[in-house]
């Protein structure tokens, strides 16, 4: 199969599909792959490593367009990146189509067949594409949010593990998932004050086990965080329902309640974010305020650490992007459940439930795709 590989454009976004590892692997594995010139080099990668893994360099994404029958990405394309699909080409990235209306009608425009890492399972009912990028954010969340707690970054100016004769800031972290897991140990390793919000009993026992007396592990309910808000310095949102939008949790009208200079940061915002208050930034312009509260919302957060992120991604997508290769995406789709989940658009024809509820559009089962 010819693979393409084209730069990504999305602001700040310095990750890359492929690794010049995994491109080694693809071609020893028989197929063609041609990068973007210096698609990589938000890495570290240059073409010429990409040229010593078997790859052959393209000028122009047109060039990659035009010619892969399987493009690989990391974000989700762009809108000019979407006029230049075409029908029955596959492209294997990120899509977060739920708050997305223009671009799903872009890609079921297109005729392409959209496979989107955040949607496909493994046996345990998990999202293994998705989870090394929540381990990431989650990570990040804690880190930029000390960051916009500091009184230069619009915060209070509070230090997140405090000193001797102070007290530690109090985070609070909506959802004890990968991405509220990762933020927890974070937080917990600057000596923060941690509370851990969640549904699941089977969780929460794993939760408390995991932290003991270091993190507070609590059942989510409207009233328990109604009362938290009023004293957190950082709030992070960390919910995810796969695939669909995500709920929101914090009102606009809780902004009221909160310390002023407290932060907020919304790692659900790829999926619209679980804060009503919440609209994407970008890392050139990352946060904002409304009623005295920081509002950190970047939609491509694990972009800021792009070497991490791209090894991490590659690490679980490669073995998929193979089976694709080798096999073509319907008897690939056919034989794996699990990637059949990641089907979000099959030509012309939108795939996922939730997203069709969220846009009110028509939809079809993925299986009747393949």
């Amino acid at each position: 199969m010819h693979i393409g590989v084209p730069k990504e454009i999305k602001n700040h976004e310095y990750r890359v599909g492929l690794t010049p590892e995994s491109v080694a692997e693809l071609v020893q594995d028989g197929q063609t792959v041609v990068m973007e010139t210096q698609a990589g080099a938000g890495i570290g990668a240059s073409d010429e490593e990409y040229m010593a893994a078997g790859a052959t360099i393209a000028q122009t994404a047109k060039e990659i367009f035009e010619t892969a029958e399987m493009i690989i990405k990391v974000k989700e394309p762009q809108a000019n990146e979407r006029a230049m699909l075409r029908e029955g080409q596959i492209l294997y990235t990120f899509l977060h189509l739920a708050p997305d209306a223009p671009q799903t009608k872009d890609l079921i425009e297109s005729g392409s067949v959209c496979i989107a890492y955040e949607t496909v399972t493994d046996d345990r009912g998990f999202l293994p594409l998705l989870r090394p990028m929540s381990q990431v954010a989650g990570r990040l969340s804690i880190q930029v949010g000390a960051k916009a707690l500091q009184k230069d970054g619009g915060g209070r100016g509070v230090l997140l593990g405090g000193v001797p004769g102070t007290a530690p800031a109090k985070v609070v972290i909506i959802g004890g998932g990968d991405v509220g897991f990762n933020a927890a140990q974070m937080a917990v390793g600057m000596q923060a004050d941690v509370t851990i919000l969640d549904r699941s009993n089977t969780r929460m026992e794993e939760l408390s086990y995991y932290f003991g007396n270091k993190a507070k592990i609590v059942r989510s309910t409207p009233a328990v965080l109604d009362e938290l808000l009023t004293t957190a310095d950082l709030v992070v949102g960390a919910v995810l329902i796969p695939g669909a939008s995500a709920p929101k949790l914090v009102t606009r009208e809780h902004l009221s309640t909160m310390l002023d200079g407290a932060v907020l940061v919304d790692v659900a915002i790829d999926q619209g974010g679980c804060f009503e208050s919440s609209r994407a930034t970008t890392h050139d312009d990352p946060t904002y305020i409304v009623d005295g509260v920081v509002h950190y919302c970047v939609a491509n957060m694990p972009g800021a650490v792009a070497r991490t992120s791209t090894y991490a991604l590659n690490a679980a997508t490669l073995v998929h992007a193979k089976r694709l290769a080798r096999y073509g995406w319907k008897e690939a789709l056919a034989s794996d459940p699990h990637l059949l989940n990641g089907l979000n658009v099959c030509e012309g024809k939108l795939t996922i439930e939730a997203v069709a509820e969220a846009q009110g559009l028509d939809w079809v089962p993925a299986s009747s795709c393949v």
